[in-house]
């Protein structure tokens, strides 16, 4: 292939796809584009197309295969770096809060006097005392002309009363008490094991084992146990903590700390990774004992919906995997390290659909899987005096999907295009410039556009007959004897059609043209969500005329560009967005 065909096959498929984007989803022709474009462009199309369908069916493969989760080999999805790094071990977050700042003063209820505390004792009446008495070492306060009063253990609700007691039995009328724990002892505990950061930490008797571990930088993801941590003193082990419990039922408890116990975090016992139709991504541990699928569906929030269950890992030395249903998953042993990945894999044998505009009885439908659109038309009523029939579409989420996809493709091949071309001088670099600022602000608000998924199923006053589609919502337009004029007009509104009126009548109605109006790219938009040049169709009722703006540029490429991104837009929203 010489220069010269080379160039001109490299045009054709530029321009190839620029036609394409700009055409409606509807539409499997040039027959929305102008008509003097549409001539002079075809024969360019047709001979492009020609030349390079193989290329594209070859490009369109290898962009399948590289925007595809899966890869060759491997069952199921694969994540990418970002879930990665948001797999983390369940009950991690515990230690995100930063409870580390927030220090108990040990004076709740519950707390259990120790020597060392200091408790405030005033007496008035027939004897008066106000002292502050330490706890010593027997757990005895002493009172003077009382003698001992053993408080060790005693709670600090439990202390007035106490008291009050061994007061009144050698003062029993006349002396009245008052009783207050002043302040606590601080006590030194060991946190070791696998934690973050090991070491002895200060708190208060009555401080939690978590306020501990989060002084140590909570447990290592890798290698910690969230399920196996024990509280030891004097070398014998007085409490084994599961924080799974508490995450899932708020179940904490342990012994009051003293000086010198130690919290030892164990080793981490085999885990399960979680994937796919959960509430989150997390690697759970499960204690020693059979693992059987039961205990991990408890633990793990499946959403509504999951009926299977994925697993893969290995048994020995060899590759495991099976899928399975919930109920079989349920009763399956799982091994270390296995990955499960759930799966909401039910084929639904009904479809949902709504009903909007003018019609009679109720909006959704529920109709078993296959059903087609005329099927279902016959069990809806209309007045034929009120409904437009003969112009019924349907909003499909897949349609609008495909829509916005075409626009922010077309939208990134503008900024490609344009704004990375470079400036031979100083004149052209600040014309530049400028458009390019224009340029950048019309792809954010074109960005923004939100495609309504409109399919076209109504031609010629005749319905084709489609498969309906889970989430169809069925257009019956109400019938109505106006034009809406939009877009690029000086006062848009609606006016009552008037048979023979032309186009430009209803524009003049309108206030003419903006300054910004292209004259030469007038649509019209119908009632069953065709749309179409001014040029070739003649008016009916309930039809939007809608005027493009000018594209201000000496460019012609970017023109043609952003012309057609207008004509886009226009399809897909019946809305001309303002430059």
């Amino acid at each position: 292939m010489n220069e010269v065909s080379l160039k001109k096959l490299i045009q054709g498929l530029f321009l190839l796809l620029a036609v394409s984007l700009a055409l409606p989803l509807q539409a499997q022709s040039l027959g929305d584009i102008p008509a003097s474009q549409r001539e002079r462009l075809l024969p360019q199309l047709e001979a492009a197309t020609q030349a390079s369908s193989a290329s594209e069916a070859d490009a369109a493969a290898s962009e399948a295969q590289s925007n595809t989760n899966r890869q060759t080999g491997t069952y199921g999805p694969i994540l990418t770096e970002d879930q990665k790094a948001e797999l983390t071990p369940f009950g991690a977050g515990l230690f995100e809060g930063g409870f580390r700042g927030l220090r108990s003063d040990g004076l709740n209820p519950d707390y259990r006097v120790l020597p060392g505390d200091q408790i405030t004792l005033r007496l008035w009446g027939a004897m008066e005392l106000d002292r502050v008495l330490p706890v010593d070492a027997q757990g005895n306060i002493f009172i003077p002309s009382v003698g001992p009063v053993q408080v060790e253990g005693v709670t600090h609700a439990q202390l007035d009363a106490i008291v009050k007691s061994a007061v009144r039995k050698v003062y029993p009328d006349n002396v009245s008490v008052y009783t207050n724990l002043q302040g606590v002892q601080p006590v030194a505990v060991f946190v070791t094991g696998f934690v973050n950061k090991p070491g002895r930490y200060v708190g208060v008797p009555s401080d939690s084992v978590l306020y501990l571990l989060d002084q140590a930088s909570g447990i290592n993801p890798d290698l910690g146990s969230y399920r196996n941590i024990t509280l030891r003193r004097d070398g014998k082990v007085i409490a084994e903590l599961d924080l799974y419990d508490f995450i899932l039922k708020g179940d904490l408890q342990h012994p009051q700390l003293q000086d010198g116990d130690t919290v030892f975090v164990e080793r981490r016992g085999p885990a399960i990774t979680v994937l796919g139709d959960v509430g989150q991504f997390h690697v759970f541990e499960l204690k020693d004992g059979p693992l059987m699928g039961a205990r991990l569906t408890e633990m793990a929030p499946l959403l509504p919906g999951v009926s299977h269950a994925l697993i893969r890992g290995k048994r020995g030395v060899e590759p495991y995997s099976g899928y399975l249903r919930l109920a079989q998953f349920k009763a399956t042993a799982l091994a270390d390290g296995d990955e499960v990945i759930f799966l909401a894999d039910q084929r639904a044998d009904s479809l949902v659909v709504q009903l909007e505009g003018a019609y009679l009885g109720r909006s959704y439908y529920v109709v078993p899987k296959g059903t087609s659109l005329h099927e279902l038309l016959n069990e809806v009523a209309v007045n034929p005096e009120e409904t437009a029939y003969e112009s019924i579409s349907i909003r499909r989420k897949s349609v609008a999907e495909r829509q916005k996809e075409a626009l922010d493709e077309s939208l990134r091949r503008l900024e490609t295009t344009y704004l990375g071309a470079s400036s031979s001088t100083a004149e052209e670099s600040a014309i530049r410039a400028r458009e390019a600022e224009l340029i950048s602000q019309f792809v954010r608000e074109a960005r923004q556009v939100e495609p309504n998924g409109r399919l076209v199923v109504a031609h010629q006053g005749k319905l084709v007959d489609i498969r309906l589609q889970d989430g169809d919502v069925i257009t019956l337009p109400q019938r109505t004897d106006s034009i809406l004029v939009s877009g690029e007009v000086y006062i848009p509104q609606s006016l009552v059609y008037v048979p023979g009126r032309a186009v430009s009548d209803y524009i003049e109605a309108a206030g003419g043209f903006s300054q910004h109006a292209d004259d030469d790219h007038i649509l019209i938009a119908r009632q069953n969500g065709e749309v179409r040049d001014a040029g070739e169709v003649p008016l009916r009722p309930g039809d939007q005329i809608l005027v493009l703006p000018k594209v201000e540029t000496k460019n012609l490429q970017i023109a043609s560009t952003v012309t057609q991104i207008l004509y886009q837009i226009a399809v897909a929203t019946r809305v001309a967005l303002d430059l």
